[in-house]
C-alpha cells in the first residue's frame, strides 16, 4: 500500500532518512516526539514535499506516477489542513460529491449526526475537536483504500476519541485490502488500534515492532548496582542510570523473568519504550 525506501529530505537543521512499509489489512502507527519527523514523513508520502533522494511507492505506483483517479483511493488528515472556515457542512457535501466518485453521502451524513456536528454552522466557529471529527469523517466517507492520518484525535475528549477509533476499526473491517498509517501523541490510542508501530526520532526510524509483541515481550527491568553487574545483557536494548541503580529495556521479558526472579520487571508500554529508546544508552 505504501513503501518508503531511504527517503531523505534535508532542511539543514533537520534530516529525514526514513524507510517504512504499510501492508494491506493492517493499521500501522508512527510514533515519536514533536519534531521527530512524523509530519514530514506524511507530507512526503503524499507528494506534498519533494525528497532529495529515495523511493516512494503508493498504491502500487511510484509517487510521481500517481494520477487523479488513484488519489481518490487516499483518505487524508493532516494537522495543518482543512476546509475554508466560511463554509458549512451543507456547503462541502456537494464539493465532496463532485470530488470523489465513491463518496457515500448517506454514510457521511449519518456520521455527522452521530458526532453531533451542526451542518449549518460555519466551520470557523467549530471547536478544535469538532474540526478534528469532520476531517476524519471526510477521510473515511469515500471508500478509500489507504488512510494517512496525522494526529487525527488531537483535540478530542476521551469519549469522542473512542468513537473515532471505533470508526477506523469499522473502516478496516469492511475491506481486508484497506490500510491505515496513523500518528498520535496519545499512546493508548495506538496500543489498542495498531497492528504494528514505527518509532521515529530525529528523522530516523529507530524501532519497528508488532504492537502485540511490544506489549507482551518488551519490559523495563529495574536493577540495583549489584544486579546490573551480574545481569546477562545480551537482550538489553537500552539502559539508563537511575538513583536506585539502572533501568533496562529488553525485548525478552520472559528470559529475565525466568533467570532473574528477584528483578523488578515492569510490563512494556509504548510510552515506556519511547522514553528508553530516546533517553537510554546502548549497552
Amino acid at each position: 500500500m505504501l513503501k518508503m525506501e531511504h527517503l531523505r529530505k534535508n532542511y539543514g537543521t533537520f534530516l529525514l532518512d526514513c524507510s517504512l512499509e504499510i501492508l494491506p489489512g493492517r493499521i500501522t502507527g508512527l510514533i515519536g516526539q514533536n519534531g521527530a519527523g512524523k509530519s514530514t514523513t506524511f507530507k512526503a508520502a503524499l507528494g506534498l514535499i519533494t525528497p532529495d533522494s529515495g523511493n516512494i511507492c503508493i498504491l502500487g505506483k511510484n509517487i510521481q506516477d500517481l494520477g487523479a483517479k488513484e488519489k481518490q483511493d487516499l483518505g487524508v488528515v493532516l494537522s495543518d489542513s482543512g476546509f475554508s472556515g466560511y463554509l458549512t457542512i451543507k456547503d462541502i457535501i456537494p464539493v465532496l460529491d463532485s470530488l470523489y466518485e465513491k463518496f457515500d453521502k448517506a454514510f457521511f451524513q449519518d456520521q455527522i449526526r452521530k458526532f453531533g456536528l451542526p451542518d449549518n454552522k460555519k466551520i470557523k466557529e467549530f471547536s478544535t475537536g469538532m474540526k478534528a471529527k469532520l476531517k476524519v469523517i471526510v477521510a473515511v466517507s469515500h471508500n478509500a483504500r489507504l488512510l494517512i492520518l496525522d494526529e487525527p484525535t488531537a483535540g478530542l475528549d476521551v469519549v469522542a476519541r473512542d468513537e473515532l477509533l471505533e470508526m477506523l476499526r469499522d473502516f478496516m473491517e469492511k475491506d481486508e485490502d484497506r490500510a491505515i498509517l496513523i500518528s498520535s501523541h496519545i499512546s493508548g490510542d495506538l496500543e489498542t488500534l495498531c497492528d504494528d508501530v514505527y518509532m521515529i526520532h530525529e528523522g530516523k526510524i529507530i524501532l519497528h515492532e508488532e504492537t502485540d509483541v511490544l506489549l507482551s515481550d518488551y519490559a523495563l527491568l529495574k536493577a540495583d548496582e549489584r544486579q546490573y553487574v551480574a545481569m546477562d545483557k545480551q537482550y538489553i536494548l537500552r539502559t539508563k542510570k537511575e538513583s536506585f541503580g539502572f533501568s533496562c529495556l529488553t525485548n525478552q521479558k520472559q528470559y529475565y523473568m525466568e533467570n532473574y526472579p528477584k528483578l523488578a520487571i515492569e510490563k512494556g508500554t509504548i510510552d515506556g519504550v519511547i522514553t528508553m529508546m530516546i533517553r537510554g544508552d546502548m549497552v
